[in-house]
């Protein structure tokens, strides 16, 4: 059964395997502004050789903490890995407060699930697992958003009791209690 993690290096393969998964369905290029973009653009140059890998699981687990150096508009944020024993499903970012930004579109909690482990419940089982630890982090309600044209996240939030408040910028912004 898989399970929430810290990022660890003990998924490295299908780690690689997964991100080639995400980049052949267009994630990664300049105007992919996720999480998943994000990080192929600074990290897929390194992150293929065991020491870079463990550098950039390093640099994810620095990034919950408060005194950790990040751009402007970025907060801390607690990322979880879905995995099961060495087999990487997806991944989870806890933002620990919103900046006008997020407050807008991005919301305190992202997901992905990688192409070819979606339709599975992953996505649920994520965001119900991580609703207790952004309670730990002080989030009562986590609000998660979605496009608009985007059902299965859109089932997903609502499966963990989501409540819509409103669309705003091509989102829906959901409210979820976190207890």
């Amino acid at each position: 059964m898989p399970k929430l993690v810290a990022p660890t290096t003990d998924v490295h393969a299908s780690f690689l395997q997964a991100m080639t998964e995400f980049q052949a369905e267009g994630r990664g290029g300049t105007d992919d502004t996720t999480m998943v973009g994000r990080e192929t653009r600074e990290y897929s140059n390194v992150w293929e050789t065991p020491d870079g890998f463990a550098v950039y699981v390093a640099d994810l687990r620095k990034a919950s903490l408060e005194e950790t150096p990040r751009p402007n508009g970025f907060v801390p944020s607690t990322t979880l890995w879905f995995v099961e024993e060495h087999t990487y499903f997806g991944r989870l970012a806890i933002r620990h407060r919103l900046t006008p930004f997020l407050l807008e579109v991005g919301g305190h909690i992202g997901y992905d699930v990688r192409p070819t482990a979606r339709r599975r419940g992953h996505a649920t089982a994520m965001l119900r697992g991580a609703l207790p630890v952004a309670h730990d982090l002080g989030i009562d309600s986590a609000l998660v958003t979605c496009d608009t044209d985007n059902v299965g996240s859109r089932k997903v939030i609502e499966a963990c009791g989501g409540v819509l408040e409103d669309e705003r910028s091509g989102k829906l912004r959901y409210w979820v209690p976190t207890s």
